[in-house]
């Protein structure tokens, strides 16, 4: 039955180019494809952003059929609150979850961070991605941005001990975090993991893949190692004990705002440090990300600065220093 005072939930696929090509261990692409829920209210409109995850079976178009039943459902009177167990974590819930925090926050007059009982945010400082490539070509890269503080470079193949030492070479005073998404095995585990800490890396993000990283138990870890695909939802985060040091916390695989915030509070009650990463998008997408990342050790919000345009009213970045969101965009 539906509520005439209820919200309308519309959807889209968007795409946005990506300026050159990002590559990761699990391949290259050339745009990101994103969706779009909006959320209509006596006028008032809430707008959430997500990325499907392809790591996880997740495609623009799965998602927008995940959400089409759930018109109907939020036309009926359905809440975030009740969202949380009508939904499961991914991509979808995100968009939709966070479309709820920016249609409350525009029908209150509050800001998302006051609903959410948080302190006003403050501009942080993000890192900025290298791409997975030669060892020559990422340290042409790391050079080119050498005036950010803090670097992320993507690894995962044959030679990553030669880019890491390439890399340093090239920018021997920046801050470095490391991201193998998944590519690096049991064997080469631990050579790599001592090249990182001989270039004084910070932190290496998900180096085994998520169904083989009981290995991180048995090496000694000189560098700090970060769950990314094996963390998703609170539920993923006792299995991360002994095995990792910290955890990627995406807004993505939480299924949103609410779930993140309550992640990020979880995992400090465990001891685990925490990142918030993104896919990449637009500024859409980041600025509910921007709250949770007010208590991360490492902020890693640059995937507008990674399209060749982002959407109006997005986030001002100064250098690698991101600011919170205006209204306008989100939140």
């Amino acid at each position: 039955m539906v509520n005439p005072a209820a919200p309308r939930l519309s959807l889209r696929i968007e795409s946005w180019p990506i300026a050159g090509q990002f590559t990761i261990s699990r391949g290259a692409k050339t745009e990101a494809r994103v969706v779009i829920a909006e959320l209509l209210q006596d006028g008032v409109r809430g707008r959430g952003e997500c990325v499907p995850y392809a790591r996880y079976g997740e495609s623009a178009e799965s998602v927008i059929a995940a959400l089409e039943p759930f018109a109907a459902k939020v036309a009926a009177g359905l809440t975030r609150e009740h969202l949380q167990d009508a939904m499961p974590p991914g991509a979808a819930r995100n968009a939709l979850d966070c479309a709820f925090w920016d249609l409350d926050a525009k029908r209150t007059g509050k800001r998302v961070y006051e609903l959410a009982g948080l302190r006003a945010p403050h501009p942080l400082t993000t890192a900025y991605t290298i791409s997975l490539g030669t060892p020559e070509a990422m340290a042409k890269a790391a050079r080119d941005a050498a005036g950010r503080p803090l670097l992320k470079i993507k690894l995962g193949a044959d030679g990553d001990p030669e880019r890491i030492a390439a890399i340093r070479a090239a920018v021997p005073g920046t801050e470095l975090i490391a991201d193998a998404n998944e590519g690096w095995t049991a064997d080469n585990l631990a050579d790599n993991l001592e090249a990182c800490a001989q270039a004084g890396v910070t932190l290496v993000e998900q180096p085994l893949p998520a169904d083989a990283d009981d290995a991180l138990t048995a090496v000694v870890r000189p560098v700090p190692v970060c769950a990314d695909e094996s963390a998703h939802a609170r539920a993923s985060l006792p299995a991360l004990l002994g095995k990792y040091d910290a955890v990627n916390i995406k807004l993505d695989k939480t299924g949103g705002l609410t779930e993140a915030l309550a992640m990020a509070a979880e995992a400090h009650k465990l001891g685990l440090m925490i990142m918030t990463g993104c896919m990449v998008a637009t500024s859409l997408s980041m600025a509910p990300a921007m709250l949770v990342a007010q208590s991360a050790r490492f902020v890693d919000l640059d995937g507008p600065l990674l399209l060749a345009r982002d959407r109006p009213d997005g986030l001002v970045y100064d250098g690698s220093l991101a600011y919170p969101p205006e209204p306008a965009l989100w939140g």
